[in-house]
């Protein structure tokens, strides 16, 4: 083979190599895959999701005011990067103001077609102020909000590979504790009782072909332990989104173990979650390859938290980027893939 040829070859490989790793990340109806994005609102919580038939679904949306900031990321990778301009469902997790803050203000600047939650109180002990934060949430639903409980299955399109999303707790009902029994279940020890909205989140689990994702809001200690002893409905899972921002008034070790997560996902702030002991529990796991952050804590040395390369942001919340992590899951459900913001390389790991 002459040198042209080599170097057509070299540049055709170079090609192909490039667009597949850039098809890792950038999903669309087109090519089967399923993203999900964990966008950064500074220690709340606010979760994208598009399927391979396109359809789009927040869970959760950050806190309000701060010029903006929460709705503004959310929206720019909405548009810019998932690039949908509307939004299918919106889910609220729990009644807590870094998880449904910007509802109203989202559906001020984008159509939202259905809004989820597990039931709207009058009254919140814990926020005084919620009445008149739940009436905005009314007005942005136009009253017709939908309660999730147990067992309920988000209405999603499911084509060739099957996806559902399925509601394991809620309003602090469990899912029926069936499956294999727990061998963790005793490491749960009883906290005092957390009569917060914490406690009554909603937990779901999404699975796609053999790819399975599970988010718990920021459900707390005993029901977590309520959910998975002595019995696992859980099963194990393969991307964990940390529970309560990776605080550890929730993860309890009988469930994080349990599900033997191969990748977790902090969705903290720099000072809040992200927690050594936390961290400490994820990496006592069988199956655990690598962890995500999306800020560095601030109060935790470098050394005891994810290596740099696995943190989203790592400047205070006056410097920050607002750099995103998504994950990207092969059309057959048999992979998936990782990446910081649209420039980092992805790293890829098997459907265990």
């Amino acid at each position: 083979m002459n040198r042209p040829q080599r170097l057509v070859r070299f540049v055709g490989f170079a090609t192909t190599l490039f667009l597949l790793l850039a098809g890792v990340t950038w999903a669309d109806e087109s090519n089967g895959r399923l993203d999900i994005y964990f966008i950064d609102v500074e220690g709340g919580a606010a979760t994208l999701f598009v399927t391979p038939d396109g359809e789009s679904i927040l869970i959760d949306s950050g806190y309000p005011d701060n010029a903006g900031r929460d709705r503004d990321r959310i929206l720019k990778v909405l548009r810019e990067v998932a690039k949908k301009d509307s939004l299918d469902h919106a889910i609220v997790s729990h009644w807590h103001l870094d998880h449904f803050g910007n509802h109203a203000a989202l559906a001020d600047a984008i159509t939202i077609r259905n809004f989820w939650d597990r039931g709207l109180p009058d009254t919140l002990s814990e926020d005084p102020a919620f009445p008149d934060r739940a009436a905005l949430y009314r007005a942005a639903s136009q009253n017709r909000s939908k309660t999730l409980k147990v067992g309920d299955k988000v209405p999603l399109k499911s084509s060739k590979t099957p996806l559902s999303m399925t509601v394991m707790t809620a309003s602090g009902e469990v899912a029926a504790n069936t499956g294999e029994p727990n061998p963790f279940a005793k490491r749960h020890v009883p906290q005092p009782e957390d009569t917060s909205d914490n406690a009554k989140s909603l937990s779901l689990l999404l699975e796609f072909g053999g790819f399975r994702f599970l988010c718990c809001g920021d459900l707390t200690w005993n029901v977590e332990a309520k959910l998975v002893t002595p019995n696992n409905p859980l099963g194990q899972v393969d991307l964990f989104m940390v529970t309560h921002h990776g605080l550890p008034v929730s993860n309890n070790p009988a469930l994080v173990l349990a599900i033997d997560p191969v990748v977790a996902v902090f969705c903290n702030g720099p000072t809040k979650g992200g927690h050594a002991d936390v961290l400490a529990t994820l990496r006592e796991g069988k199956s655990l390859k690598d962890i995500y952050q999306l800020h560095r804590n601030v109060n935790l040395a470098d050394d005891a938290q994810t290596p740099a390369a696995f943190i989203a942001n790592r400047d205070t919340t006056s410097a920050c980027q607002g750099n995103w992590i998504a994950a990207s899951v092969a059309a057959d459900g048999k992979s998936y893939a990782l990446r910081i913001g649209p420039e980092s390389e992805p790293r890829t790991y098997a459907v265990r």
